[in-house]
């Protein structure tokens, strides 16, 4: 049996979506087959996301405008993730947010208000709105006592023009100003791949990840013990692959390849 073949009778997938399963708003190809297989075999499955700028519902409805159709319940972002742990550090606080209507939404049910005033955290994820004034202040309330807190370390992220910085680039004006360091809460971070592998109700060993970044999908898997399939239609390229101390479990030229 080969490695491929072993990663195939796994009980469990946990996916990344940007670079995976699509390129903004252009399916990957592959990917249909591969949901269908998921479905077909039975398997449990989640989309663990980075992206903090969809709700697990806008999610959905993005890939049934593809052709695909999967239930809220297998979503879930680093938004969601970021307001679990606010939730249990601070129950009840005030934020003051950078982001897009999937964080704000996420801190909202978690019992969270927007705070431009005195919040006790500045939380920062991906948003095409990055001003200056923005930024400025969210420095201010940094200064003032505010936690800083990112959705995810993501440098970049893919799109379909190339490209585009990602919340861990958004941060670094905040960080370099202020002196402080923001603490992530998505992929590599342990937190949001234990709440993975409690949502499917299965072990590491009865697992794989699959994504295309080797700093956040695949060491977020090597550290938690997980099987990790790396897919080479995102931003990874053979040559940044060698940089990496680690490497995954299998790479694959895409997520087509583990449908049988």
């Amino acid at each position: 049996m080969t490695e491929l073949d072993a990663l195939r009778t796994r009980r469990a997938f946990i996916c990344d979506m940007d670079g995976v399963i699509y390129h903004g708003g252009r399916l990957l190809p592959g990917a249909r087959e591969f949901v269908a297989w998921l479905y077909r075999e039975r398997k449990d499955f989640l989309f663990l996301t980075n992206s903090s700028e969809r709700t697990p519902r806008e999610l959905r409805e993005k890939l049934q405008r593809m052709g695909i159709d999967v239930e809220d319940r297998h979503f879930y972002t680093s938004a969601l993730a970021t307001a679990s742990f606010l939730a249990s550090q601070k129950p009840d606080g005030s934020a003051y947010v950078i982001g897009q209507p999937g964080l704000i939404s996420a801190l909202y049910d978690v019992g969270y208000s927007m705070n431009d005033n005195d919040p006790d955290y500045v939380v920062v994820g991906e948003t095409p709105e990055y001003a200056f004034p923005r930024i400025v202040r969210a420095i201010r309330h940094v200064l003032a006592g505010a936690k800083l807190i990112g959705t995810n370390p993501d440098l970049t992220g893919p799109a379909e023009e190339g490209l585009v910085p990602a919340t861990g680039a958004l941060m670094a004006p905040i960080e370099l100003t202020t002196g402080s360091r923001a603490y992530y809460v998505g992929k590599p971070n342990p937190l949001i791949m234990r709440h993975a592998l409690k949502t499917l109700g299965v072990t590491r060993e009865e697992t794989v990840i699959v994504g295309d970044r080797m700093d956040t999908d695949i060491i977020a898997g090597i550290e938690a013990e997980i099987a990790t399939v790396l897919v080479m239609s995102g931003v990874t390229t053979e040559r940044e692959m060698q940089r990496f101390a680690y490497r995954p479990s299998c790479v694959l030229e895409g997520v087509g390849c583990l449908a049988e």
